[in-house]
């Protein structure tokens, strides 16, 4: 499965801006847009230039990959005693 891995440009300059922590990379495929922090690529990948035919999204600049890629977010989760437990959500997509 094709996955295309690109950078959203917003939510760096919101994260900036309001001292947010919303993810700033995201992987496409043809069914799914997964959001993380971290994005670890298992293969071969090509790193693609297209200012003329963009993303859906506005991306001009992407990378492209069939490898299998691991995406990593950091997610505050509510506890039973009403404290917020920060894990790590790893999604693998291949």
């Amino acid at each position: 499965m094709l996955k295309k891995i690109h950078i959203n440009m917003h939510h760096i300059k919101s994260n900036s801006k309001h001292n947010t922590k919303l993810p700033v990379m995201s992987v496409k495929t043809y069914k799914e847009n997964i959001k993380g922090d971290t994005v670890q690529i298992n293969g071969a990948s090509t790193v693609v230039y297209k200012p003329n035919h963009p993303l859906s999204c506005g991306a001009k600049v992407w990378i492209e990959t069939k490898a299998e890629v691991r995406v990593y977010h950091m997610e505050s989760r509510p506890r039973e005693n009403n404290f917020n437990k920060t894990v790590l959500v790893e999604r693998i997509i291949k």
